[in-house]
């Protein structure tokens, strides 16, 4: 095993500490910091940043399930959108050209970053929210589910705009498998910002659904590395052998962050969050 990319396990533990702090892919991070620091072509970074993520995301997933965090009927029911379009944006990631879609990811990503940092305003008055925390107050709202964690806190809000949900998740997934991110931000703006799910709720099931997805778009990169043959395999496996340690440690670490995150904060968080992200993502397409 060569030790080229022996940096990429602090570096990983950062990344998907961070990621795991905000529901968001550590891809988001892994893919632009291959390209413009280290020169890596989008194809190879892209399939390497999915690959710790799949394992960074799964040790997160597995963190937030002891602390009975994750809403696996809403998970389960996203995924059935997302798999299937990570495996068709794996592919398609082989024939467009990856500075368009980044461009228009980009674009996307700052008018997320826009809804999250201004006022809720009218748009708060339509969705109403519909949590509570305690047993008394549930049993008086007529909601859709409720969750008790593993340190006794009762949530119980209601999933809105299930159509608008899997549209946007399908979405997400199709850009995960094409550029490596844009499920775990689609699915936040959806779970905090539209429907107003209990922040630690919505960032557990965002981890939840990103492991798999992610797993699903790695595998249909590493698929396509070998069928095509050439050294992009063997690079994507030189990275993982660090960044995958590093993934799983830093995972552990942002599980730990995010429960401690006021929501306020966590919302505001992401909008600045994602401005970064959408000018790392223009950057990645105008600086080549």
């Amino acid at each position: 095993m060569t030790l080229e990319y022996w940096f990429m396990l602090p570096v990983a533990a950062l990344f998907s500490a961070l990621a795991m702090a905000f529901g968001v892919g550590s891809a988001t991070f892994h893919t632009p910091f291959l390209i413009l620091a280290l020169g890596m072509s989008p194809e190879v970074a892209i399939a390497s940043g999915l690959m710790a993520e799949v394992f960074g995301f799964a040790s997160g997933s597995i963190a937030y399930s002891r602390r009975k965090l994750i809403d696996y009927r809403l998970g389960l029911m996203l995924l059935v959108a997302t798999m299937p379009m990570a495996v068709l944006g794996a592919w398609v990631a082989g024939v467009v050209d990856a500075d368009i879609l980044k461009l228009l990811l980009g674009g996307g990503l700052f008018i997320v970053a826009v809804s999250f940092l201004r006022s809720p305003g009218k748009e708060k008055k339509k969705v109403p929210r519909l949590v509570c925390e305690g047993e008394d107050k549930c049993t008086r709202l007529k909601a859709e589910r409720c969750i008790t964690t593993a340190d006794g806190h009762r949530y119980c809000y209601t999933f809105c705009h299930r159509y608008e949900g899997l549209t946007l998740a399908g979405l997400g997934g199709l850009f995960l498998g094409m550029i490596s991110t844009g499920l775990g931000e689609l699915d936040d703006y959806f779970f905090l910002r539209r429907c107003r799910m209990p922040s630690s709720i919505a960032v557990a099931t965002s981890v939840f659904i990103i492991a798999f997805t992610a797993l699903a778009g790695s595998g249909g990169h590493i698929v396509r590395f070998a069928q095509a043959g050439g050294d992009e395999l063997s690079t994507v496996l030189a990275i993982a052998a660090f960044a995958v340690p590093g993934a799983i440690v830093g995972a552990l670490l942002g599980v730990r962050v995010s429960v401690r995150i006021p929501e306020k904060v966590l919302v505001r968080s992401m909008g600045i969050l994602f401005l970064v992200v959408a000018g790392l993502t223009l950057g990645e397409a105008l600086l080549r």
